[in-house]
């Protein structure tokens, strides 16, 4: 349980999927919860986080979000929510959310409206990030950096990386049986959806000197997306390598693929945080990744990994080949990276958790010092009762 009194949080997504942002959403929620804190949801009634969120026993208020009409009645709707609820912290995650839930939550006083944001993509408005929300948290520094220039008070954000769930280090994968591949064989690869910014067709292009020079490598890409999966089979097929380029499409056994590489690399375009390359260091992976976004804050350049610039294509494949050719290199940047990542605690949920408390304690003592304590007697009487 936390120093901190118990406080009554609830979160807004405006996203019907689940993907990274999502995830992160349910992982602060429950890491949270397990510190003594009260959560709940408001989501769209067909968004895969409601689903998730309700089976892990949370309550969640559904309602529509896109178009004028949801909004303005879901502005009226949430503010009796929000007021039923006295809830300490509104945290809102995507601008549409933000739209019609920090709105609702300045109508209902609410102490604290926070917004959360998880891309790195340029910031046009600062509707969702200035003049609703009172505070602002990023995913990593460089998008508070990003937020920073833009406009909005350093004073007023602050960063809190996303977590990722530690397992322990699998003895053996069953991936080289599956694709029929040597134990000496070499496996450089990578796991992340198949969008065009993230770098796939560089990191193909990259590799294809490399397998003509050298029978024992191969490259593994696993994830999915259309149309980018049917673009990079025409383009495997074309180079003559189909037989030592292996697309697995979209995997549900990540740790396991990951057991069976040697090398990790994603040459993404853009990344806020970059969440593939903690969870392949804390595989034990050497990781190689571009200087974009957040991704150089998710390794210790040149010593959990190696960072090359953005469109740098010979960098690229320098970096690949010293890891492809030292079996030395890749264990000590392997071995380095998973004691960052499991001994160091900087990426864990718990961290999240404590990180996040911290912060919304701080701002909510900024904004209503006096409140606060009148909210502390309050709480305490209720829980007696």
């Amino acid at each position: 349980m936390s120093d901190l009194r118990p406080l009554r949080i609830i979160h807004s997504e405006a996203a019907t999927s689940f993907g990274g942002q999502e995830h992160r959403i349910f992982k602060e929620m429950v890491a949270m919860r397990e510190r003594g804190h009260y959560l709940e949801a408001i989501c769209q009634p067909d968004a895969e986080l409601t689903q998730r969120l309700r089976e892990a026993g949370f309550v969640v208020h559904t309602l529509l979000m896109d178009g004028m009409f949801n909004i303005v009645r879901g502005i009226f709707q949430l503010k009796k929510i929000l007021q039923a609820g006295r809830f300490d912290v509104l945290n809102t995650h995507s601008r549409q959310d933000t739209l019609i839930a920090a709105a609702a939550g300045r109508l209902a006083d609410v102490p604290l409206i926070v917004r959360t944001r998880h891309l790195a993509s340029p910031v046009n408005s600062l509707l969702t990030y200035t003049w609703l929300p009172h505070r602002v948290t990023t995913v990593s520094h460089y998008v508070r950096r990003q937020l920073i220039a833009r406009g909005v008070a350093p004073e007023h954000v602050q960063a809190i990386y996303t977590p990722v769930v530690l397992t322990p280090r699998l003895e053996h994968s069953s991936l080289r049986d599956e694709l029929k591949l040597s134990a000496d064989a070499v496996l450089v690869g990578c796991v992340a959806v198949l969008r065009p910014n993230k770098g796939h067709l560089e990191l193909i292009n990259a590799m294809l000197p490399l397998l003509r020079t050298r029978p024992k490598l191969h490259l593994v890409v696993a994830g999915g997306g259309s149309p980018v999966f049917e673009q990079l089979q025409a383009h495997i097929t074309h180079s003559g390598l189909a037989e030592r380029i292996h697309l697995l499409g979209t995997r549900r056994d990540v740790p396991n693929v990951l057991a069976g590489l040697d090398v990790f690399c994603l040459a993404t375009r853009q990344e806020a945080m970059g969440t593939a390359f903690l969870e392949a260091a804390s595989s034990g992976l050497p990781v190689i990744g571009t200087d974009v976004g957040g991704v150089g804050e998710m390794m210790r350049p040149g010593v959990t990994g190696l960072l090359v610039p953005l469109d740098d294509a010979a960098a690229l494949q320098n970096a690949l080949i010293q890891l492809i050719d030292s079996p030395e290199l890749r264990k000590k940047m392997g071995q380095a990276g998973y004691e960052r990542i499991h001994n160091e605690g900087i990426f864990t949920t718990e961290t999240l958790a404590k990180r996040t408390e911290r912060i919304y304690g701080e701002w909510l003592k900024e904004r209503r010092p006096s409140e606060q304590a009148e909210r502390v007697i309050s709480h305490h009487t209720t829980d007696r009762h």
